[in-house]
């Protein structure tokens, strides 16, 4: 596999030409230029790659607030296939039930709905008539079968779906179908998100061109399995239906499942794979080399969705890598670093920059990895060595460390000495900030 040129500004392996604010400028989402994503660029739109056999349309349908795109529908090439990964919250929304049993008919995915501004979780049987008749108007609109149809929404928990704007909404979502409306499609699933998230991948597999674009959108209630999050991620290869499910699974533990802002799993959760069937690229085996470089491509571009979603974390100001390494099994290098990246003494201290770092300590002894010797234990804030067997390393000066917490970008690294395996996940801090934002969510 080769990725074919092209410009990249900043850090993190982003494709593409970006637009990046610049300081005491405000942000395009957030006119008062207080808050804005941590190191995180805004992408231009004509360097989001099209990808042949599927279109994008978007609408302002009013549900929750005029004036702004939040109805979208993309439209797919009876070519593609399509895979999910969902929440495991059990009060899971009535759209994610729906789009599972969808996807479980096997009729060939169609058609994709999403809706910003309600949820349509906690509605009881009335949100699944809801879904199922969104479903109905959209098989209408395009010739096809309702079950050809996924509906997602993402928004106010515990609120009826205002379903008649969304039928209202639909005639002009449709009118607006173009391939290069990626842009407008990840403004459009935006709820307290500060930026659209989208990215894009042309990469030369066995020969063969591939062009790969994903949107995501996310800002809080972030926990794995997987977070109030939307994530898509489309292709223009042909891959059978059994293959990509498997990609699916693998690519979201590898980044929409490694990320946490506030430790709350939402009811929502969707991470969908699309694959068109309209380039040049064919996959028929997931064993061969080609399949398994089109998986790496497309785990990089989820991971980078994925950490957009962190970058972008309600009032964050300061992006963390936790990496638990020479564990015994991942499950356990997991435990501990989620313990770490959801402690909120945690959080507030680096939000404080206050290298207060016993608070890590603590977390690593309550993920519940009970035969964890801590007198094996380092712990590293960056470069510098704070913990050593356990204890405060000799060396370690406190100036060092609020050095270290001062950057906006900071990467905490524990070795267990137990092991060979090791765990990575992206996390934020917690600020004044995020507790505003949520406690003025439905206002």
């Amino acid at each position: 596999m080769s990725v074919l040129p092209s410009t990249q500004v900043g850090s993190g392996g982003y494709f593409g030409t970006w637009l990046v604010p610049q300081a005491g400028q405000a942000h395009p989402f957030d006119p008062t230029g207080i808050l804005m994503a941590v190191n995180l660029p805004l992408p231009i739109p004509e360097h989001l790659t099209p990808i042949k056999g599927l279109q994008l349309g978007c609408a302002e349908a009013g549900i929750k607030k005029p004036g702004r795109k939040d109805l979208l529908l993309m439209t797919l090439a009876p070519t593609a296939t399509v895979a999910g990964v969902f929440t495991t919250n059990r009060f899971c929304a009535a759209p994610v039930q729906v789009s599972k049993q969808h996807l479980a008919s096997g009729k060939g995915i169609r058609a994709l709905v999403i809706n910003t501004g309600n949820a349509n979780a906690g509605t009881g049987e009335p949100g699944l008539v809801n879904a199922n008749m969104t479903c109905n108007a959209v098989a209408t609109l395009l010739g096809c079968d309702a079950a050809q149809v996924l509906p997602f929404s993402t928004g106010v928990i515990l609120e009826p779906l205002p379903v008649d704007r969304i039928l209202a909404g639909l005639p002009a979502a449709q009118a607006n179908m173009k391939e290069d409306n990626w842009y407008n499609a990840a403004e459009c699933i935006m709820t307290t998100d500060t930026q659209p998230k989208a990215a894009s991948r042309t990469a030369v597999i066995a020969g063969k061109a591939v062009t790969l674009t994903g949107i995501s959108k996310g800002a809080g209630m972030i926990k794995p399995n997987m977070a109030t999050m939307l994530g898509y991620v489309a292709c223009d290869a042909t891959v059978p239906q059994p293959v990509l499910e498997q990609i699916v699974r693998r690519a979201a533990d590898a980044s929409f499942n490694c990320i946490t802002i506030d430790g709350d799993t939402s009811t929502n959760d969707s991470f969908i794979l699309i694959a068109t069937g309209a380039g040049e690229l064919i996959i028929r085996d997931a064993e061969a080399p080609e399949c398994k470089a089109l998986e790496a491509v497309i785990m990089d571009l989820s991971q980078e969705l994925a950490q957009m979603i962190v970058r972008d974390g309600e009032g964050a100001t300061k992006f963390i890598t936790v990496r638990v390494e020479q564990g015994r099994d991942v499950e356990e290098c997991r435990k501990i670093a989620y313990a770490i990246g959801h402690s909120p003494l945690v959080k507030t201290a680096f939000f404080a920059s206050d290298p207060n770092l016993g608070r890590i300590l603590a977390a690593i002894g309550y993920a519940g990895v009970t035969d964890l010797d801590v007198g094996m234990l380092d712990l590293y804030l960056d470069d510098v060595w704070v913990a050593r067997q356990g204890g405060r390393h000799p060396d370690y000066r406190e100036e060092e460390g609020q050095r270290v917490m001062k950057q906006s970008e900071i990467t905490v690294r524990v070795t267990l000495a137990r092991g060979t395996a090791s765990a990575t996940i992206w996390t934020c801090d917690l600020s004044h900030d995020y507790v505003s934002i949520n406690a003025d969510y439905r206002s």
